[in-house]
């Protein structure tokens, strides 16, 4: 699984490759931004010749100059109210953006183990009813410099989708600044009281689905691999699991702690700000990956947008933006050094707190990790390359009776997948309706596929379905890994630098940093003073408010084929393609030195020690497992509930994928008829997990014992009038399963169990 870097020639041979697609990126962004100009330049062509005479252009250049000016002070205005809103939002202690009202259900300050954690329950709209017996939804929203509030920014978000569908919604929200001496365990022990709290409040429900948003994603693996009784569905949203992985010539933000000193520079800043680490420095980051879109392209679409919602839209989607949100020492490092940097979660290596590591196999409940080939923040390496670390194949899956579901967008980005309404109408809502039931998806890793199949806007419709896949696929869509080794080399000198610091110069940079002058270095801060100099009481925004005042009451827009307008359109796409081009050389200068200073056969040779990949179980020792063993010694135990299961497992096997309208109706036999409405959810999870392995190690017990489980007429009659309401009409079937479902219902009625074996495996091969 993983390649190693060996020797210079091939070190050679990967920088070249680095080199030559950085290159053809440029290349292609060059390219894109000349295409354009070449249109645009027709255009202001086309624009001046259809002038009748110099005053008819001389006549358009006066309205251009006019619309221009006013542009210019609406523009200011709307800059003096971002900087007033900036202010007022972060004296107010930045509350959750919110598009609902919200009660405080529980306040994670008033815990043995204190955070700035609180349990927020969103108030549906009036239109809106929710159901105190449906699955609630938490979601947890990322601490990544940002406020809480993204995933319910707007109506079409994933609290909009869970409230329209009838779902009590639940947000894990922050204050600015943590509790002193926070840890991640703080957050986590936090998080653990707030899911036990709502499924206090809703007992007569299923287990809760957690969301975790970005960095709320591995918040939430977290959460349910160290709190084992928390069961209920958790959904992983471009959720960074893998900080090693990535493609070559893309993903550039796992190369900066190889280049910028690993863990230190984090924890010295946080020393000079008075023991927290600074959100803004977050949020810079993110800004420098796209400067093109945040540092020119939203405000000239915002300078010449004629849509007065423009502003509305700006300032709100800002309000977020802008709120900077802070973290402790000890937390900030503690995710550098075994998220960021050190990988020790993706490699099962990471402890909690001392004493308490983070076993990511131990976690029993459903998982769906939901990626985006156009997300640069978290690819889907990182979202993904976890389950090829921690898992032997797809066998030690079903074995653990784990169900792990992934979906990959085509093209989306990071925010996209928490603010992109057209994601929240299809992915996010499909989504919601597949966790209603996903304990029916028998164990084991599936690929969610949504298919467009008919119809228009809100009347389009899809088809969902679970592909069975096989680490194969996974290693398809995230690529190869050989590049990893260099990674280990970074983790391992991050340490040795932290131990320097922590015992030369850290006692000095502290005192510092302590009191008041920290809060001034936060204050001091690019990113602070650039969304506060246009405030009203700054001579900025006093300027830009005078200027209002100029302005016209009804403004005539100008036409937008005036060729000055063109030619400005022009010039914002040069600056912007020019801004794009800085980035792809940036990006291109970073990834060669990092290759070029850890790939190094020393350097490679030096990270050795740090990179070792864990000793993974091979088939034959899972069969010998006391799980798998367990489950055959019971293969003639279950009576007519687990021949039902085991007849709809081997008939699954003979599809090449579930659609979502099966499993409802599996869903609906599991939970409401005879034999299973009155198991408890655990009992027939396991009862699932248990006949999967059966089926895996021994399918030839499995079916010559179904005459010990289906033994009367009547269950005989039950069996075959659940596995045809399953199964649905025949014309929806393949030919396989058709096949292998007239010998079941021959032998549940003639017995004859030879024969559905050898219909079930030419069924199953020709799949």
């Amino acid at each position: 699984m993983h390649q190693h870097l060996g020797s210079e020639p091939l070190r050679h041979t990967f920088l070249s490759r680095v080199a030559s697609r950085r290159i053809n990126g440029a290349v292609a962004t060059l390219g894109d931004g000349l295409s354009r100009f070449v249109l645009q330049q027709n255009a202001i062509g086309r624009a001046v010749l259809s002038a009748p005479n110099p005053l008819a252009l001389n006549s358009q250049l006066t309205r251009y100059v006019r619309d221009r000016a006013m542009r210019n002070v609406a523009f200011a205005d709307v800059l003096r109210r971002w900087s007033d809103q900036h202010i007022a939002h972060n004296a107010a202690g930045a509350p959750p953006v919110l598009a609902y009202p919200y009660t405080v259900v529980m306040d994670g300050a008033d815990l043995p183990t204190p955070s700035n954690y609180v349990l927020l329950h969103i108030q549906p709209p009036d239109e809106t009813t929710t159901w105190p017996g449906k699955r609630p939804y938490i979601i947890i929203d990322p601490r990544a410099g940002h406020g809480p509030g993204i995933g319910g920014f707007k109506p079409d978000s994933q609290v909009g989708v869970a409230l329209a569908d009838g779902h009590p919604v639940y947000v894990v929200a922050f204050r600015q600044m943590p509790e002193p001496g926070q840890t991640i365990a703080s957050v986590t022990h936090t998080e653990a009281a707030f899911v036990r709290e709502v499924e206090r409040l809703h007992p007569d429900s299923p287990k809760p689905v957690i969301i975790g948003n970005c960095q709320g994603g591995w918040a939430t693996a977290i959460l349910a691999a160290t709190h084992l009784d928390l069961i209920g569905p958790i959904v992983l949203n471009g959720a960074p699991m893998s900080y090693w992985g990535g493609k070559l010539g893309q993903d550039p933000m796992r190369y900066a702690g190889g280049l910028s000193g690993g863990t230190f520079p984090a924890a010295f800043s946080s020393d000079l700000n008075g023991g927290v680490f600074d959100g803004a420095n977050l949020v810079q980051n993110f800004e420098a990956q796209n400067p093109g879109r945040t540092w020119f392209r939203k405000y000239y679409d915002l300078y010449r947008a004629s849509d007065r919602n423009a502003a509305h839209r700006f300032l709100e989607f800002e309000r977020w933006w802008g709120a900077f949100f802070m973290m402790t020492e000890a937390e900030i490092v503690w995710i550098l050094e075994n998220l960021f940097i050190g990988n020790r979660l993706s490699q099962n290596q990471a402890q909690l707190e001392p004493g308490v590591p983070i076993d990511l196999k131990a976690i029993r409940a459903p998982i769906i990790c939901f990626a985006s080939h156009g997300d640069n923040i978290t690819p889907p390496a990182q979202a993904l390359n976890w389950i090829l670390d921690i898992f032997a194949d797809e066998t030690e899956i079903e074995t653990r009776g784990q169900r792990i579901v992934y979906m990959v967008h085509p093209d989306v980005g990071h925010l996209g997948i928490f603010v992109s309404s057209s994601v929240a109408k299809r992915e996010h809502t499909q989504m919601a309706s597949t966790l209603k039931t996903i304990e029916a998806l028998p164990p084991g890793l599936f690929e969610m596929q949504i298919e467009t199949v008919a119809g228009h806007g809100i009347e389009k419709n899809f088809v969902v379905s679970f592909a069975p896949r096989r680490f194969e696929d996974i290693e398809a869509v995230t690529g190869l890994r050989r590049d990893e080794q260099c990674f280990a080399a970074v983790a391992r000198l991050s340490e040795a630098t932290m131990e320097l610091y922590d015992s030369t110069a850290r006692p000095l940079i502290r005192t510092l940093g302590a009191g008041p002058r920290g809060r001034m270095v936060r204050r001091m801060h690019p990113m602070r003073n650039m969304r506060q100099a246009w405030a009203s009481d700054k001579p900025l925004g006093q300027a830009a408010l005078w200027s209002t005042q100029l302005l016209p009451q009804e403004q005539t827009e100008i036409e937008p084929d005036n060729p000055f307008v063109l030619a400005e359109a022009l010039w914002a796409d040069m600056v912007e393609t020019s801004w794009n081009l800085v980035r792809d050389w940036r990006e291109a200068a970073t990834e060669l030195a990092f290759f070029a200073i850890w790939a190094h056969p020393v350097m490679l040779s030096y990270g050795a020690a740090r990179y070792q990949p864990r000793t993974l179980p091979r088939e034959d020792e899972l069969a010998r497992s006391p799980m798998v063993e367990r489950a055959l010694a019971s293969v003639h135990e279950g009576g007519l509930a687990a021949g039902i299961v085991r007849l709809l497992l081997l008939l699954a096997a003979t599809r090449k994928d579930v659609r979502k309208d099966r499993l409802e109706r599996s869903s609906a036999v599991l939970n409401t008829q005879t034999p299973f409405a009155e198991m408890e959810p655990a009992d027939r999870l396991n009862l699932i997990h248990q006949q999967k392995m059966i089926i895996h190690f021994d399918q030839d017990a499995a079916i010559n014992t179904l005459q010990d489980l289906i033994c009367t007429a009547e269950d005989r009659k039950r069996a075959e009038d659940a596995l045809r309401f399953v199964l649905g009409s025949e014309d929806e079937m393949s030919e396989g399963t058709k096949t292998a479902w007239h010998q079941i219902q021959a032998w549940l009625r003639e017995d004859s169990s030879q024969v559905i074996s050898d219909q079930i495996r030419t069924a199953q091969n020709n799949s």
